[in-house]
């Protein structure tokens, strides 16, 4: 096989310059970059990676740790890392913690046995086991979706990849996540302002931050409306279809059911559906519905569905660069990073059909992305 030594011949350059051009660790001429690149192509050589995280101690690859990545907003999220992984010469390691913690902890170690450079994770509900193991082997980590507001093990300060000063206003590791209290609010808000008095939330999994900030958005939107909290109104859906399924069909049984329904994930949006179908009351003649997260068929159900749009690609590519940053330098603040919701008006909310189907993907519910660290 050709080695850097034929590529340098070939382009009448330094083996030292060959490098440069594949790792990018030296700015090369145009001239002299494209020479090697042609000379690559000609004698099709390939960079031995083993050899060269050998020497580096990198292996310019990054794990991956989410669940559920059938689900379509985890899938879009995954298209988003590679994307920006593979742009930024990195290969991906993809695992399912499947939201149990103690499988969580284990595939997080496989990938970090492999050698990756960095993690990014989806944390479960009760992350304990995977910072403990994190923290013990300072993992270059970013927290992706779901934060961790404090130190889940024992109260002291969990550092992001190496030496984070302690700090109870900066995040544990570095995170990249979307708004979902405003989101959730502005819902509300709008079936508040559409007559609606009773308004149930068929919210997600207990723990997760995902879960505490729409539940928090609900209980802000309802005090927007200046409407009071009726907690019967509030239930579980765990996330997933089954639960809110059955959830549904508990707010349902009330002896005053809601008039309007906020789905808190697109899987529980489909768990509502199913029961207010096995009910027969359609939407939004006998219930209007509104749900956080979009997907690509949302328009597709008569009615559409009003919806909140999460920025799902960008998180992922967002969550890339944040650990790069990490990579570049170990003993940066932490930070999280917040990126705002489009609101995605549509028609199960019981609004009209506007002429053209049109939609309103421009009005988002929170205003710019925001970043918070140690230095804030």
């Amino acid at each position: 096989m050709p080695t850097m030594a034929d590529v340098a011949r070939s382009a009448g350059v330094s083996v030292a310059t060959v490098s440069h051009v594949l790792n990018g660790t030296r700015p090369v001429l145009p001239h002299t970059r494209q020479a090697v690149l042609d000379a690559i192509d000609a004698l099709g050589y390939t960079p031995n990676t083993l050899a060269r995280s050998l020497v580096t101690s990198r292996t310019r690859s990054i794990g991956l740790a989410v669940s559920a990545i059938s689900n379509p907003y985890f899938t879009e999220i995954l298209q988003g890392v590679e994307a920006a992984a593979l742009r930024a010469g990195y290969s991906l390691l993809i695992a399912d913690p499947h939201d149990d913690p103690g499988h969580e902890r284990k595939v997080v170690q496989l990938l970090h046995e492999r050698r990756v450079d960095g993690l990014i994770v989806a944390p479960s509900a009760r992350p304990q086991e995977l910072v403990g193991y994190l923290r013990r082997h300072a993992v270059p980590t970013v927290f992706l979706d779901r934060v961790i507001d404090a130190d889940p093990t024992d109260g002291s300060a969990v550092g992001a990849g190496a030496g984070a000063a302690p700090d109870q206003e900066a995040p544990w590791y570095d995170q990249v996540c979307a708004d979902g209290a405003r989101p959730t609010a502005r819902l509300v808000t709008h079936l508040a302002g559409l007559g609606h008095h009773r308004i149930g939330l068929v919210a997600g999994l207990p723990g997760l931050s995902t879960t505490s900030d729409r539940v928090s958005g609900y209980h802000d939107g309802l005090n927007a409306a200046g409407l009071d909290l009726d907690e019967r109104l509030l239930v579980s859906g765990n996330s997933e279809a089954s639960g809110a399924e059955q959830a549904t069909a508990a707010l349902l049984a009330l002896p005053e059911p809601p008039t309007a329904l906020v789905t808190a994930n697109n899987a529980m949006t489909i768990g509502a559906l199913r029961a207010l179908r096995r009910h027969g009351l359609s939407v939004p003649d006998d219930l209007a519905l509104c749900c956080f997260d979009d997907f690509a068929w949302a328009d597709l159900f008569s009615p559409r569905l009003t919806a909140i749009a999460q920025p799902s690609r960008e998180l992922g590519a967002r969550a890339v660069q944040v650990l790069l940053d990490r990579l570049d330098e170990p003993r940066r603040p932490t930070r999280t990073v917040r990126l705002p919701c489009a609101f995605v008006h549509r028609t199960s909310c019981g609004c009209p059909e506007e002429p053209g189907g049109s939609e309103e993907p421009g009005h988002t519910t929170s205003s710019t992305p925001s970043e918070k660290g140690t230095a804030s």
